[in-house]
């Protein structure tokens, strides 16, 4: 490394957020520039570790001490090749990533872990702006068709590869632009649309066929699809939102997250709600339910919409403030985590179980919860008891459910496709990302479940690989 002394002399430092009553009122992201200079100081604090433990906490396995060691240096090309040896969107996961590799950076173990996210995502900012990311051109074309469906990190990256790759790829979506995830239920404040439209022009410039507003399996049959391509790539994510089957539940102002959030996302890039249909938070009493990162995006979504007050209860008990002991270093650890949205203004609760819903007139008006207690059982699984005497109510006016993801659709494309399902109701693959029908694969969600981004951006990677040997009947050239 070009410091060794770096994670010595060098404490971390981050990026500032915008002040709380300044990013509140608009969905720019939230934080302000970092310094060239001091990002390279920070790149600095990389220790050249005998085993670098960041490698196989990040998903994708990118190589990290290389590009820190290129960032401190100031060689900005090498890093920029570096990086995108491995992650086709550094600029997506430096910006949403809960960042798995600091969690096992050795620098971590008696002091804060290296920056990075951050510098991750200084190198794709410099490659955009330096001119080191462009379009890259397949050295042949094969002449293979594929056929892409869904269009968020999973799908974005198969589609990618394979067109490198010399394929002819048309990446579908159903919605009216692309994105999947990204685009629709992620926050500007937390990842602003111009970043993904970017990278598709570069996509496209390598030759890519993106088609919106095509619900493949309605819009487009399967025996047409299967007609005009070679493969087929699924990778239309888990949608299948998890409800809350209690008493009231089919009150109004009741809301499954990604209803709330796709619909906000929609309005920031000019898409005009109708009145009718428009799920505001404005002066209003919010009850997030759910306590991960979707619920989060709730909540800073409901702040900027002016809520009156926002609630968000977790089932779970309140984390330990600091690595619980279940899960030590290099693991990802079980801790209290709050995000930003957190910091402007939200109350949490834990160890909550909600009951049932009541309401007025056909809407809701607020909610029947318990206390509840874990232990743990000979098993060893932990078990909930309600507490006694323990009942509550709370008055809410608009309950967003954000409690996960069941699995993919089933009707229309799978249902028409024929393909197994495993038991949790995800499309079955094998070892090569091909499903139960010859010549269609799986990645991302659709095949794994709910999951993070960098983990779907590896699947279609890997994916990709596999559609690329079958295709050639023999070893793939993308790796």
């Amino acid at each position: 490394m070009g410091k060794v002394t770096g994670f010595m002399d060098v404490d971390r430092e981050n990026p500032r957020t915008r002040s709380v009553a300044s990013r509140i009122n608009d969905w720019n992201e939230l934080y302000h520039d970092f310094p060239l200079e001091k990002l390279q100081v920070q790149a600095s604090r990389c220790m050249d570790c005998g085993i670098p433990f960041c490698h196989s906490g990040c998903t994708l396995n990118n190589i990290i001490p290389q590009w820190n060691d290129w960032v401190y240096q100031g060689r900005w090309a090498e890093a920029v090749e570096v990086m995108h040896r491995t992650n086709n969107f550094p600029e997506f996961t430096g910006r949403i990533c809960p960042a798995l590799c600091e969690a096992s950076c050795v620098v971590g173990l008696n002091g804060e872990a290296v920056a990075i996210r951050e510098i991750e995502k200084a190198i794709a900012e410099e490659g955009w702006a330096r001119g080191l990311i462009t379009p890259v051109l397949p050295h042949e074309k094969t002449g293979k068709r594929v056929a892409v469906i869904g269009s968020g990190p999973a799908g974005m990256a198969a589609a990618q590869q394979l067109t490198r790759a010399g394929h002819e790829v048309t990446l579908f979506e159903k919605n009216e632009r692309v994105g999947g995830l990204l685009r629709f239920g992620i926050p500007d404040f937390k990842l602003e649309k111009h970043v993904i439209d970017r990278r598709l022009e570069q996509m496209m410039a390598e030759g890519l066929t993106v088609k919106t507003g095509v619900n493949v399996g309605v819009d487009l049959t399967v025996a047409q699809l299967q007609e005009s391509f070679d493969a087929i790539m699924l990778t239309g994510g888990s949608e299948k939102p998890r409800d809350l089957p209690i008493p009231g539940r089919e009150l109004g102002g009741i809301h499954f997250a990604m209803d709330f959030l796709t619909q906000q996302n929609k309005r920031v890039f000019g898409t005009k709600i109708p009145k009718e249909e428009e799920i505001s938070a404005k002066g209003k009493q919010v009850l997030v339910i759910g306590g991960g990162d979707t619920g989060s995006d709730c909540v800073g979504t409901s702040i900027r919409h002016g809520a009156k007050r926002v609630i968000q209860i977790e089932l779970l008990p309140k984390p330990p403030k600091d690595r619980s002991i279940d899960t030590p270093w290099p693991l990802w650890p079980h801790q209290l985590r709050t995000s930003t949205s957190h910091l402007e203004g939200c109350e949490r609760m834990w160890n909550i179980l909600s009951q049932s819903f009541e309401g007025e007139k056909g809407q809701v008006t607020g909610i029947n919860c318990v206390r509840l207690r874990w232990t743990e059982q000979e098993e060893g699984r932990p078990q909930m008891q309600e507490v006694s005497d323990s009942a509550f109510h709370l008055k809410v006016d608009l309950v967003l459910l954000a409690m996960g993801f069941l699995h993919p659709e089933k009707s229309g494309l799978l249902e028409s496709l024929g393909v197994e399902l495993d038991p949790r109701g995800n499309v079955q693959v094998n070892q090569f990302y091909m499903t139960s029908v010859e010549g269609v694969f799986a990645a991302g969600d659709m095949a794994t479940g709910q999951s993070l981004v960098l983990q779907a951006i590896d699947g279609g990677r890997k994916a990709a690989i596999s559609v690329d040997s079958w295709l050639r009947g023999g070893q793939s050239v993308l790796g």
